[in-house]
């Protein structure tokens, strides 16, 4: 398994807009979150760093969406090299692994670009402006390594911005499987 880092966007960048297609039908916009703190996690379903939190990442959509952070999923990989990620196998993913939050597909993969995702799991959250405020780790756990998930880090953020508080700025980069970006569409920073 090759770790692939998070390119770490720069703090107070305002969240690329996006707009695309859920497993569920609908087309969702950063826009029907205005107003909100926002979290974007880019995933995959075949990546095994994904799959080693993706409990936990179920329990965080539950538990914050209810706490008034909207929160989304993205899908960037490339699904003619890797069809374990077309919207066929998102939408058994999502039932799966009882995801409630909306898993998008960025089959353009212009999405993954703007946000400056290198890797599976990414995450982003942003406050209510949706300013950024926290890029890193879920936690420090990845498959095989003995740490039990907790999702320590990304839930301290989320917690700080839940309660109004400021979002340490000492962050860890996330690591896992990198984007698989369809031909000719590999960003420099992914070079």
């Amino acid at each position: 398994m090759a770790l692939t880092p998070s390119t770490m966007m720069k703090l107070e960048l305002e969240a690329p807009d996006f707009s695309l297609p859920s497993t569920a039908g609908e087309v969702l916009s950063k826009s029907d979150f205005h107003g909100k703190p926002l979290l974007v996690m880019f995933i995959s379903n075949h990546c095994p760093f994904v799959k080693h939190v993706a409990a936990e990442l179920a329990q965080i959509g539950r538990e914050y969406t209810d706490q008034g952070i909207g929160v989304v999923a993205i899908n960037s990989n490339d699904v003619e090299k890797f069809p374990d990620n077309s919207p066929e196998k998102m939408r058994q993913e999502v039932n799966d692994r009882g995801y409630e939050f909306p898993y998008l597909f960025d089959d353009s993969q212009v999405v993954a670009t703007a946000y400056t995702a290198a890797c599976t799991p990414d995450f982003f959250l942003f406050d209510r402006g949706h300013k950024l405020v926290y890029r890193g780790q879920l936690d420090s756990s990845r498959p095989g390594n003995g740490v039990p998930v907790s999702g320590r880090d990304l839930r301290q953020a989320l917690d700080a911005l839940v309660r109004g508080s400021k979002v340490p700025t000492t962050q860890i980069p996330s690591m896992g499987c990198n984007i698989k970006w369809k031909p000719g569409n590999e960003p420099d920073y992914a070079r």
